[in-house]
């Protein structure tokens, strides 16, 4: 079977999107730490991804997704600067469902993330993510491959974060290095920076 056909998300995608993405996202460490409980989690979740596509990504033009909403890719480009602040107030229809237990630090954990986006400009893999029942099919490879050479075209680098180990070797795959492990802190969730210098087009 080849790669599913990748184009650019629209508005009338955006309810899918979000189901698609609370589902790819139910058994993520960094949700579960955030959201604790399984309707606290789908609540904060959707509002989670309905806000980041609706006010973060979608207007950008950098979502990516297959004609049958199975998958997606989140990208910010470089070529518009990144207000951190703004981008995690943005975020705040999420809060009301954050774990109250920790709510501090699940801010915090936000905060520290966002502050160690490297200086130079850079292609942000905001989310990737694929629904649970067409997992490891390819839909994640194609949508990668779908903007990778885009990016390399360009000669510019990229950037993401993964909150599951399991997912560091996909992303290698893909030029993707490991430039530093965060590690836990009271009960926080271990999460990978990984950075990609361009490629030669075509390499």
């Amino acid at each position: 079977m080849g790669h599913p056909a990748v184009r650019k998300a629209v508005a009338t995608d955006i309810p899918a999107l979000t189901d698609m993405l609370v589902h790819s996202f139910a058994d993520d460490p960094v949700a579960n730490f955030m959201f604790a409980g399984d309707r606290r989690r789908r609540l904060g979740l959707r509002a989670f991804f309905s806000s980041q596509l609706r006010r973060q990504y979608l207007p950008q033009g950098h979502v990516y997704t297959t004609d049958d909403l199975s998958g997606a890719s989140l990208w910010g480009s470089p070529d518009v600067a990144r207000n951190g602040l703004r981008e995690l107030i943005q975020l705040l229809p999420a809060a009301p469902y954050l774990a109250s237990a920790h709510t501090h630090r699940a801010l915090q954990l936000l905060f520290e993330v966002d502050g160690l986006h490297p200086p130079e400009p850079h292609w942000y893999l905001a989310t990737l993510g694929v629904e649970p029942e067409w997992q490891g099919k390819g839909i994640g490879s194609a949508l990668l491959q779908s903007t990778l050479p885009q990016i390399d075209e360009r000669g510019e680098p990229a950037y993401l974060e993964s909150s599951k180990e399991r997912n560091v070797p996909f992303y290698a795959r893909f030029g993707f290095e490991v430039i530093e492990e965060l590690r836990s802190k009271a009960g926080r969730p271990i999460l990978w920076r990984m950075w990609r210098e361009p490629r030669e087009p075509g390499s």
